[in-house]
């Protein structure tokens, strides 16, 4: 009796952290999917605006806030930055970052 609820409170935390690690991923990919008309589908630019694919997570977020100060001038980019909380800055870096 004791190893069977032993196993079933194991699987149960197993399923938790599965299913929040989802619930996080596909919450990050909903957010990116936003950046796709511009730096193409998952971040893979073919054309001149640069890709985010494989970016180093710190870079991407120091981007994301430089557009957002304004001490990065882009076109839409400052627009885009203020819509997002630092949070969604990392979500969407470990995002991009984990593509290659």
């Amino acid at each position: 009796m004791k190893n069977s609820l032993a196993v079933t409170l194991l699987l149960a935390g197993a399923l938790g952290t599965a299913a929040s690690a989802y619930a996080v991923d596909t919450r990050a990919r909903f957010i990116a999917a936003n950046c796709s008309y511009c730096h193409g589908p998952d971040g893979k630019s073919r054309g001149a605006v640069p890709s985010l694919a494989g970016l180093e997570p710190g870079y991407f977020v120091d981007q994301m806030k430089a557009f957002k100060d304004g001490s990065r001038p882009g076109t839409v980019m400052k627009k885009h930055a203020n819509g997002y909380t630092e949070a969604e800055y990392e979500m969407m870096a470990k995002y991009f970052a984990a593509i290659k």
